[in-house]
């Protein structure tokens, strides 16, 4: 008799949600028939991906108006290592998020972790976004600005860069776009997972780095799987499985390629972005300036939204002033805490300006 036999099954399962950790639990399916059993019955889970790769492209790929459909090129940890194989197959989808998560009958809660976030941005600058799913986008959150600087209190370093009223809308207007791109390529890479995995009631996946997180609740997963019932696996993926070490061990270092041709996203529907920004705003009780210090609000207009919300409903949540506090609501919740949040909650009092853009 071991130290864990005396122990009901509830607390053995208790224990392994605690752990979460894919990797940990699958190498915990080799202590017993017991663990094996039980892990499979894991409700709260993390998977963490190895690094980024990006797929070969043409010189025009690299422009800066094709850049933005080229994110998440991604190589997972392998948990499941064949020997390696040269040959890129449809068939060999073991190292694929899916896969992997098929051991697992009962997930409810699951975060999917990238190694760093994947925006190309200028020196000093940082864009950061949360953004929420059904189908199709719901609400997208994003903050950023081109440099942060310590100063003495209420003085303003000598040497801020300004940049004018124009280059810094179009600076803006191009943050936008990238991290509504990259959200929707992310919830495009979860179609699998999502149609799979049917008691999920919670999925996010986000990167290490805190630069963007995609989150979908459990109303959100039902829709984006009766969406995607009829699809099967994407001609746009191709796997190559290498590495070494034994299936289920938990051993060595197996590494496998998840890479996605490009264009691969979801669509972002048309959108209202309510815009706000301050070109130098004073931050960490007056230890720090933040240079063109930006916040938008991206909702769906109400033409593309997809909930239950009558027409009366959607003109209201549309006017001007109705939208103030669910703005602040969302900006707050996505970015609460830290410096970020001290910026966020005096930026949500600043005025806004509307925007309109085109489903792409």
């Amino acid at each position: 008799m071991d130290g864990f036999d005396p122990i009901p099954d509830s607390l053995v399962l208790l224990i392994f949600n605690f752990v979460s950790d894919v990797k940990t639990l699958i190498r915990c399916r080799a202590v017993s028939k017991r663990f094996n059993s039980l892990v499979s019955q894991a409700e709260s889970l993390l998977l963490k991906v190895d690094c980024l790769i990006s797929p070969e492209s043409s010189d025009a790929d690299s422009s800066p108006l094709t850049f933005l459909s080229s994110f998440l090129k991604n190589l997972l940890h392998s948990l499941v290592s064949p020997k390696p194989h040269p040959t890129r197959t449809h068939r060999s989808l073991q190292n694929s998020p899916a896969q992997i998560l098929r051991g697992f009958q009962a997930i409810r809660d699951l975060e999917i972790e990238l190694p760093s976030g994947n925006l190309k941005l200028e020196k000093n600058t940082a864009v950061k976004w949360r953004a929420e799913f059904g189908k199709n986008l719901r609400s997208c959150v994003i903050f950023g600005f081109r440099e942060l600087r310590s100063s003495p209190p209420s003085q303003i370093p000598a040497d801020f860069g300004e940049v004018g009223f124009a280059g810094g809308l179009k600076l803006r207007v191009v943050w936008t776009i990238s991290a509504l791109v990259e959200a929707s390529s992310r919830h495009y890479l979860l179609r699998e997972v999502v149609k799979e995995q049917t008691q999920l009631e919670r999925l996010v996946l986000r990167d290490k780095d805190g630069e963007g997180t995609v989150v979908m609740d459990k109303d959100g997963l039902r829709e984006f799987r009766e969406d995607t019932a009829e699809l099967q696996v994407s001609d746009d993926l191709s796997v190559v499985i290498g590495g070494e070490g034994g299936q289920g061990q938990g051993q060595g270092q197996g590494q496998g390629v998840w890479e996605r041709k490009m264009g691969g996203r979801t669509t972002v529907p048309s959108v209202r972005l309510r815009m706000r920004h301050v070109l130098k705003l004073e931050v960490e009780g007056g230890g720090a300036w933040m240079s063109g210090a930006t916040l938008v609000i991206v909702k769906p207009t109400s033409s593309s939204t997809s909930d239950d919300r009558g027409p009366q409903q959607q003109a209201m949540e549309a006017d001007v002033e109705g939208d103030e506090e669910k703005d602040a609501e969302l900006a707050l919740e996505a970015f609460g805490g830290g410096v970020y949040g001290e910026a966020v909650r005096a930026l949500v009092k600043t005025r806004g300006y509307l925007l309109e853009m085109n489903s792409f």
